[in-house]
């Protein structure tokens, strides 16, 4: 309890006690000396009040941070007690699920439709402090897996938004008008005429489902213990970054595949600079300066850079004319946040070899590329496929679909030799 709650309590209660004394016609001597003690605690008790309420407020104000991002906290807490083993037992073996486990499955099924058991994809980030059961006496011990490399996650890196959708569609309206300012001729002239305001659509639809499969062997199943954990979630979340990856950049828009920024640049209107050129700090700094003279960046330390690693290495292999300093290291000086990566961008292809490069800015606290997540992952077992094995096969169905918020915000370059 609240120090101030007490004290007020306590006040509440020397109230009532002078009350009572009060009524009393004819006090005797010790009823008059506890009025007075109980009048001097009152005026001690007033003092401490106000003294603990501008001590709370300040405590109030030093945990607002924390009281805004508690949901936050205990959305995290309970997924951390999520357990993938629970779901690959129960896929094979039937297995009841608990705890934290079920609840949150059941959640998950009452705000959607899923053929498995709904997955969330928190539940696949890697947790910080977990740790694989030790090998249990026996003439070989099997050590914790080995798994296999992913490339890092770019789309964080270069500001992209994940938005998780429950169900339906989702639009995000840009503003697309040219309102501008002007002023009165003469004295009783007007000022100019009125511009509509107008917006544009920017839709993500539940069009475009991933799927990941993983076939888990008897052996495994029970070689591994909890160790299965962890290698599930981290195998299944690598394999859907990677590829989550390189549809947001390159996704076709055909075949199932979401359009990706590069591919859908000209159809969103995105600027395209081709270089025909190898790269340099003074091609980039035109296109940051592009971005300043939109209003999107104030200058080239809020600009992200991805290239490919092709690319750094030419820039840091070409010298400035008449000086020791590369251009790599001219680019790095001005943009703090390049990103490179060989699954995000297009290998380079035609003779003399080019490549791409995107360069992003997030305006206004607006990222330049939403990725709309739908639910939860659905993770759904084959019961026939490796029966005769005893093996366990897993398919796990993701639906996501990606935009761009205003085209300003991003530009690509293209033909880098």
């Amino acid at each position: 309890m609240l120090t101030s709650k007490k004290l007020e309590l306590r006040r509440s209660e020397i109230r009532q006690n002078l009350s009572e004394l009060a009524n009393i016609e004819t006090p005797s001597a010790d009823e008059t000396r506890k009025m007075t003690d109980l009048d001097t605690e009152y005026r001690a008790k007033e003092v401490q009040y106000r003294a603990a309420l501008v001590s709370e407020d300040e405590q109030r104000t030093e945990a607002k941070g924390e009281l805004e991002t508690r949901s936050e906290k205990e959305w995290n807490e309970v997924m951390s007690g999520f357990e993938m083993r629970q779901v690959a037992l129960s896929l094979d073996e039937g297995r009841a699920l608990s705890g934290q486990t079920a609840e949150i499955v059941t959640e998950l099924r009452s705000q959607g439709g899923y053929r498995g058991i709904p997955v969330p994809y928190a539940a696949l980030e890697t947790r910080a402090g977990e740790t694989i059961a030790s090998g249990t006496p026996d003439p070989i011990v099997t050590r914790p897996l080995i798994e296999r490399l992913f490339p890092a996650s770019v789309a964080a890196q270069m500001g992209v938004q994940m938005i998780n959708i429950g169900t339906g569609g989702q639009e995000t309206p840009v503003t697309t008008s040219a309102i501008s300012a002007g002023w009165q001729a003469t004295e009783l002239a007007n000022v100019p005429g009125p511009s509509a305001y107008t917006t544009l659509d920017r839709p993500l639809k539940p069009d475009h489902t991933l799927g990941i499969q993983m076939r888990i062997s008897r052996k495994t199943l029970l070689q591994s213990g909890a160790a299965l954990e962890q290698a599930i979630r981290r195998d299944m979340a690598g394999a859907m970054q990677q590829e989550m990856d390189r549809a947001i950049f390159n996704g076709s828009g055909s075949s199932g595949e979401p359009t990706g920024v590069f591919t859908g640049a000209a159809a969103w209107g995105i600027a395209e600079t081709d270089l025909s050129a190898a790269a340099s700090w003074a091609a980039i700094r035109t296109e940051v300066v592009a971005f300043m003279t939109a209003n999107a960046a104030t200058g080239p330390g809020a600009v992200r850079l991805l290239i490919r690693p092709e690319v750094w290495d030419a820039m840091d292999g070409a010298f400035i004319s008449g000086t020791a300093v590369t251009e790599w290291e001219r680019l790095t000086k001005y943009i703090s946040t390049v990103v490179m990566s060989h699954n995000a961008l297009p290998a380079p292809a035609g003779d003399p070899l080019e490549s791409k490069a995107l360069l992003t800015t997030s305006a206004g606290g607006v990222a330049p590329v939403f990725v709309g997540l739908w639910g939860a992952v659905d993770l759904i077992r084959d019961p026939y496929a490796d029966a005769q094995s005893g093996g366990l096969r897993l398919t796990a169905l993701s639906t996501m679909d990606t935009t761009i918020s205003r085209a300003v915000q991003t530009r690509v370059l293209t033909g880098i030799q």
